[in-house]
């Protein structure tokens, strides 16, 4: 039994239409503002922000029960960062994981950081229109507050444009920057990217003194006052659990016989098959090696089941496995190539479908604020 949202429970899908209709005072959710302001803060559960309340007294301070959201699935950046700024699910926008395949090309290719090493196009690849795009054609300004070194990426091409960029260093430079903007250009919409978090927990999980410290200075940032009339959204891509290394599985040589790609990531893995394996006899073999561990689904079932989205291009479908093992509870799995193996230093991670991954805070401050 995979778990799962009610089709009714509240996605990050749809942060980016809700700023809209506040800009226009036809919000369901929100009430009307001058201008909106989207921080993302990377890698941010709701469970383990409410777990570190204690560190988090501004971000907390009026978080109610309901004010959380499901991200999507695959619980990763590149697909949810790009749903949350898109409005739409991976299945449509088509990045679907963190590696995935080039059907084309017969390649890997990184969808995170790979767009000019693995000759990705980021206007074609990921063709859905951005929330900036759209606000543009509205007559809205847009800004996007970030590292400068992101300025110029692929990634920020494919999921970003439209938005002017503005580089800032800290996270409190960041917030800082994107309340001034909000500020000075009423009717905008300004996005701001929190990554310290995320890197935190992947290099010493949500347990360790340095992701308390890192999430202590993103609260810090954002108890800034917010200009007048100026609404925020503080939310996530993803939240993110610590494996151990006792959780870690390597596969064997006897259990990718028949696979010819292995993508995604430890917590969710895309299996492409040989053109002459025996699909059903793979499929077994990994349910069985895999169980207690993994859910393994085919292409069709994952797709059937609304797990992409409850639309999914051709594109996107070729992009997906053959096979997907989901990990359950805190466990890993590796490929065992020399790449992946250097991945296991990784503590917190995420990609699958539990609470601790999916579960992400939507918290109002400024305008928006209860």
């Amino acid at each position: 039994m995979l778990p799962s949202a009610a089709p009714s429970a509240r996605s990050v899908v749809g942060v980016a239409g809700d700023l809209f209709a506040a800009l226009r005072g036809e919000s369901e959710v929100l009430p009307r503002a001058d201008s909106v302001v989207l921080v993302v803060i990377d890698g941010l559960g709701a469970i383990s922000l409410r777990g570190h309340a204690g560190h988090a007294r501004s971000l907390t301070a009026g978080m109610a029960k309901k004010d959380v959201a499901h991200s999507v699935f695959p619980s990763t950046t590149a697909a949810a960062l790009t749903s949350i700024v898109t409005g739409v699910w991976p299945g449509e926008h088509g990045l679907v994981g963190y590696r995935v395949l080039d059907p084309d090309r017969d390649v890997l290719v990184n969808q995170l950081s790979g767009w000019e090493t693995d000759g990705i196009d980021p206007l074609t690849w990921q063709s859905a229109p951005t929330i900036f795009e759209r606000a543009a054609r509205d007559g809205h300004e847009s800004f996007a507050v970030g590292f400068a070194g992101y300025a110029h990426s692929g990634f920020t091409r494919a999921t970003l444009r439209g938005a002017e960029f503005v580089p800032a260093t800290t996270a409190a430079s960041r917030v800082e920057a994107a309340y001034e903007l909000a500020r000075e250009h009423p009717g905008s919409l300004v996005y701001c990217y929190l990554p310290e978090v995320d890197k935190a927990g992947h290099k010493h999980g949500i347990a360790s003194p340095e992701w308390v410290a890192a999430l202590e200075d993103v609260d810090a940032a954002l108890s800034a006052r917010v200009p007048a009339g100026v609404g925020v959204v503080v939310t996530s891509d993803h939240g993110m659990v610590d494996v151990a290394p006792n959780r870690q599985v390597v596969l064997a040589e006897e259990h990718v016989a028949g696979i010819r790609h292995i993508g995604g990531e430890p917590r969710m893995l895309h299996a492409y098959l040989e053109p002459d394996a025996d699909r059903a006899a793979v499929t077994s073999r990994w349910r069985a090696d895999l169980e207690g561990v993994a859910d393994v689904l085919t292409r069709e079932e994952a797709i059937r089941h609304g797990l992409f989205g409850p639309k999914v291009t051709d594109a996107a479908a070729s992009r997906v496995g053959d096979l997907l093992a989901i990990a359950r509870g805190a466990w890993a799995l590796y490929d065992g190539t020399a790449a992946d193996q250097r991945s296991r230093g990784m503590v917190g991670q995420h990609g699958a479908l539990t609470p601790e991954e999916r579960q992400v805070p939507v918290i109002r401050l400024g305008a928006f604020e209860r």
